[in-house]
């Protein structure tokens, strides 16, 4: 991962990992392999982006699956992050620093997947990643109920007065399709929606 010296992320950054594919799904993607985006990935690029916005200090708080089957220290550090405290050896856990920027990592759940504050307004988002080049009913259903399940998490919290709560998913044209025939209702509901493209780049679906 590289990021300018504005901490911006250029344009040779990428937030997704090339696996083979599985014998069942074999020949059911585009490129050589199967390009998967993390829950963990997907993530990090968010809270990349709010820090982009001027964030000073964000909050990631991935499961612990979702911690082994990604790397988060090594993506950070990669970004121009510098582990300066930790509470579980070997573990991602800590706090992380790029100038004036923080970014804290632990295992707590039920508080939001990535959580921040820009101007005094506080920010909570849901995130869900997927394989975003595959052709395969399996994997592309999944990534249907991925948009499903962050925006129906996100509708079981309360939701304070001036609180923004995003859903935050791969982009591919599949989700941006679900994206953005849910769109109208979720804004009613004051559910933003966003899709992360495998640069980091990120899309808002603001109207269907």
């Amino acid at each position: 991962m590289a990021v300018n010296d504005k901490g911006d992320i250029t344009a040779g950054t990428r937030f997704t990992v090339f696996l083979a594919a599985p014998e069942k799904r074999k020949g059911a993607h585009d490129g050589e392999g199967e390009e998967h985006f993390p829950e963990a990935s997907v993530m990090v690029a968010f809270a990349l982006h709010l820090l982009q916005r001027d964030a000073q200090r964000v909050e990631l708080h991935p499961d612990g699956m979702h911690a082994r089957q990604h790397d988060i220290e090594a993506q950070l550090k990669a970004a121009g992050f510098r582990f300066t405290a930790g509470t579980e050896r070997g573990s991602c856990v800590g706090q992380y620093v790029r100038d004036r920027q923080y970014i804290d990592v632990d295992f707590r759940s039920g508080v939001g997947d990535v959580v921040t504050e820009i101007d005094g307004r506080r920010i909570l988002a849901e995130c869900k990643g997927g394989i975003v080049n595959t052709r395969h009913a399996g994997p592309q259903s999944r990534l249907r109920t991925a948009v499903c399940e962050a925006v129906g998490q996100l509708m079981g919290r309360e939701q304070p007065s001036g609180e923004r709560h995003v859903a935050v998913v791969p982009y591919t044209r599949l989700t941006d399709r679900v994206a953005t025939r849910m769109a109208p209702r979720a804004l009613r509901a004051g559910i933003e929606l966003a899709l992360v493209k495998p640069d980091g780049s990120v899309v808002y679906v603001r109207s269907g």
